[in-house]
């Protein structure tokens, strides 16, 4: 079996977007990656699918990595994301897929299982449930809340233009593995949260530092912060769903240590089991030790979880 993973470029709605694929049947699985992540952050699922018999298939969004921008970036959206995954299951004639999405990355994928669930099998989430957004949600915290710090314009790139871009990259991922949610000093920015002496998560290697640092020399911070950064609540709203239901079979998986748990509301809302009023279909596994980089911090286990649901969905495909 050739475990080497291909790349190729190819061209939909406008922008030419990089393709990481592997494996060649008949089940395909498209993964959607979050900030600060590019398709390399699958490589774990990539080849433990492919083992499994499943084809996939891991894009750059559009903006990240080697992917081209959106060529109007103000006008970037949660939705190109939809419609990209779309356009990608239609390049490769793909009719019914998994969907696999991180973080941000699971709004496109839940979007995509609402909009057009004829083409979904199973959906996995890593880290986020699914939810109504809401513009107040994030009213409750500091002024230093990354997300509030972040989407004021020029805020980030003046942050961010002190250092190198590994640097800049390294520094968010140290800060997203922690449990803590990032809230800055009010006369500090998100950069300064960092020791320059804190080392790196030790399931990332140097090598990998590399890589990623490669594929945002390319992109830039600009572009894959737009979408979700800098037009999170504004875009979201295009999706005017009445009383939104996820039909298709879910699993979510998320880490007992991930800062995400620590927004207002989040933990209550998976843990009572409200998050089950708005998908028919949910299965929900706790890693008690993952953080909010879980598929790399323990790709064995969540390549478990995926699979074995994956599996259990199999026959009830149409």
């Amino acid at each position: 079996m050739d475990q080497i993973i291909q790349h190729k470029y190819i061209d939909i709605r406008g922008v030419k977007l990089h393709i990481a694929e592997i494996g060649t049947g008949p089940k395909v699985v498209v993964l959607l990656h979050g900030f600060p992540e590019v398709w390399y952050s699958w490589r774990h699922q990539m080849i433990a699918l492919t083992a499994a018999g499943y084809r996939a298939i891991a894009p750059d969004l559009r903006g990240y990595g080697l992917s081209e921008p959106h060529p109007e970036l103000e006008k970037a959206s949660f939705s190109d994301f939809v419609h990209d995954t779309l356009a990608i299951l239609d390049h490769f004639q793909i009719e019914k897929a998994f969907l696999v999405g991180k973080d941000f990355g699971s709004w496109p994928v839940f979007l995509l299982s609402l909009l057009h669930p004829t083409r979904v099998s199973g959906v996995v989430s890593l880290g986020v449930p699914f939810f109504v957004p809401k513009p107040q949600r994030y009213q409750g915290l500091p002024e230093g809340f990354y997300i509030s710090r972040w989407k004021e314009p020029g805020r980030a790139q003046a942050d961010f233009s002190r250092f190198d871009v590994k640097t800049v990259w390294k520094n968010i991922y140290i800060l997203f593995s922690r449990s803590e949610i990032p809230i800055a000093d009010k006369d500090k920015e998100l950069m300064d949260m960092v020791d320059p002496s804190s080392p790196l998560p030790p399931w990332l290697t140097n090598e990998d530092l590399a890589i990623y640092t490669s594929l945002y020399e390319n992109s830039g911070f600009d572009s894959p912060m737009q979408v979700p950064y800098t037009s999170l609540l504004s875009k979201l709203g295009e999706f005017t769903i009445t009383n939104p239901k996820v039909e298709v079979p879910v699993l979510l998986i998320m880490g007992g240590k991930d800062y995400f748990l620590k927004f207002p509301g989040i933990e209550e809302y998976i843990k009572s089991g409200q998050v089950k009023d708005s998908v028919n279909d949910l299965e929900i596994k706790f890693l008690a030790d993952g953080n909010h980089f879980i598929q790399e911090q323990f790709p064995d286990q969540v390549n478990q979880l995926i699979i074995s649901f994956f599996n259990q969905v199999v026959p009830d495909q149409d």
